[in-house]
């Protein structure tokens, strides 16, 4: 089962999300939150899968609420869920962790599978949402490039963590143990303060660390 968790201040979207994802055999609604702050505390309690975020709610909004949920639990994945569509909410929603970004005129049936693709590994983002993260990316790669503190061996493992591959086909990439590819994976975290692989793959298209080091 997918456990969902849906987190929007209006009650009729919260109310239409729980009926008809409660028709999918495979997917459970554990809780509702009304606010981000109540996203967070029951993100804590409950453990689900999946967040469905709204972006603007009281107390907290969905940016602040994603951060501290990822921060706290990682595994736990945030899929936005809103009406906007601008670079000023594309764009920190990716960075603070969101693994997806649909818009709530989204076909049920899109939604669902969105969030099983999510919960397969994939990030996923509406079309209007990949624009604007593309030309936000674009001014980046024309600004100076920020020097990065990377081993030459941890940016070998950033690049192929970017193509999506798991710590055990990285491994096998670059002929060390599973256990060597995490310890790296977690420096490289800490270094660029990211919190998941989705923030390291951002950074790395950002600051073109999508190809290795070319240094044994």
């Amino acid at each position: 089962m997918i456990r969902v968790l849906i987190a929007d201040d209006h009650h009729v979207v919260r109310r239409g999300l729980l009926f008809f994802l409660k028709t999918q055999k495979d997917f459970e609604v554990v809780g509702e939150a009304a606010n981000g702050k109540e996203a967070v505390a029951l993100t804590a309690e409950l453990q689900p899968d999946i967040v469905l975020m709204d972006l603007v709610m009281p107390e907290m909004d969905g940016i602040q609420a994603t951060k501290k949920i990822k921060a706290q639990f990682p595994a736990v994945h945030v899929l936005m869920l809103t009406s906007f569509s601008d670079r000023d909410h594309v764009v920190p929603a990716i960075e603070a962790g969101a693994a997806g970004y649909q818009l709530k005129d989204i076909e049920p049936d899109e939604l669902v599978e969105t969030i099983r693709k999510i919960i397969a590994g994939e990030n996923i983002l509406h079309p209007d949402a990949s624009e604007q993260l593309e030309e936000a990316e674009k001014e980046e790669e024309n600004s100076p490039h920020v020097k990065h503190p990377l081993t030459p061996r941890e940016r070998d493992v950033l690049a192929e963590l970017t193509k999506g591959k798991s710590n055990r086909e990285i491994a096998s990439s670059l002929f060390v143990t599973e256990k060597t590819v995490k310890t790296h994976i977690s420096n490289i975290f800490a270094k660029l303060e990211v919190q998941d692989r989705t923030q390291a793959a951002l950074y790395a298209v950002k600051h073109n660390l999508t190809e290795p080091s070319g240094k044994v």
